[in-house]
């Protein structure tokens, strides 16, 4: 699908129109797609599948758009180097989750009722297929992958880190929303607003160390590694802090 050639040294104030339009529309695209389409109960029925496809779609794209492996991260003479990198970023966060979950007095901050009526087949599904296909695969592939690719093409380093990293933040808003209605937190609107702002912010902060970690590497499975530890330890930290209720096991959504 890819060329293997090396990553183009395309200066970005000499970017092609058709390059511009290609990051242009990545942009919109993903800003809309978690807001948009991940209202809908086929996208929440689907997910894995849904964001998998869209995953496909989007590395066609930027093949079309001559995007290559090398611009992507996904050489295969980088994996070892990005495995070595995101192992090595991902260790303290499963470290802290565990040592959350173990100790009584971090245990309350672990408390997310998307977990707490789990049983234990939902919650395997979650950190097996819905979060590592559906969430981190689907994500890197977007932003760190295709998304960073696109914008290097027409901006400068830095400046490409700061507007994929906006959108990503940008991309958390109704995740938020809702985890902030399900576990009852922020009840007014400017509470609220304010909550929303903030984990945007700090998605995007998030964004900008997968980029450096993408970058650093020169693979894509460097961010992988660390997202995944992230967004499965969490989970599971929480339903170790607070084992479901067997009485009243109900199935919630979880969205990242």
């Amino acid at each position: 699908m890819f060329g293997s050639r090396v990553r183009s040294s395309r200066l970005p104030g000499r970017a092609r129109p058709a390059d511009v339009t290609f990051a242009v529309a990545a942009c919109i695209a993903l800003a809309d797609y978690n807001n948009l389409v991940g209202v809908q109960p086929w996208h929440r029925r689907w997910y894995p599948v849904v964001n998998g496809f869209a995953a496909g779609v989007m590395l066609g794209a930027a093949a079309a758009s001559g995007l290559t492996a090398d611009d992507l991260g996904l050489r295969r003479d980088r994996l070892r180097a990005g495995l070595r990198l995101g192992s090595s970023a991902a260790a303290p966060v499963v470290a802290a989750f565990g040592l959350g979950a173990l100790v009584p007095a971090t245990r309350p901050l672990l408390n997310d009722q998307r977990v707490a009526g789990l049983a234990r087949r939902q919650l395997a599904y979650q950190v097996l297929l819905r979060i590592p296909v559906g969430t981190v695969a689907w994500e890197e592939i977007a932003f760190r992958g295709v998304l960073q690719a696109a914008l290097r093409r027409v901006l400068a380093e830095p400046a490409a880190m700061v507007v994929g990293s906006a959108v990503f933040g940008l991309w958390h808003i109704r995740p938020t929303i809702e985890a902030l209605e399900v576990n009852r937190l922020a009840a007014g609107e400017g509470a609220r607003a304010f909550a929303v702002a903030g984990v945007a912010a700090g998605t995007a902060g998030a964004g900008a160390l997968l980029c450096l970690l993408r970058e650093r590497s020169g693979s894509l499975a460097a961010p992988v590694l660390l997202h995944l530890a992230a967004n499965c330890a969490g989970p599971l930290a929480s339903a170790l802090a607070r084992p479901p209720d067997r009485g009243s096991q109900r199935s919630t959504r979880m969205n990242s």
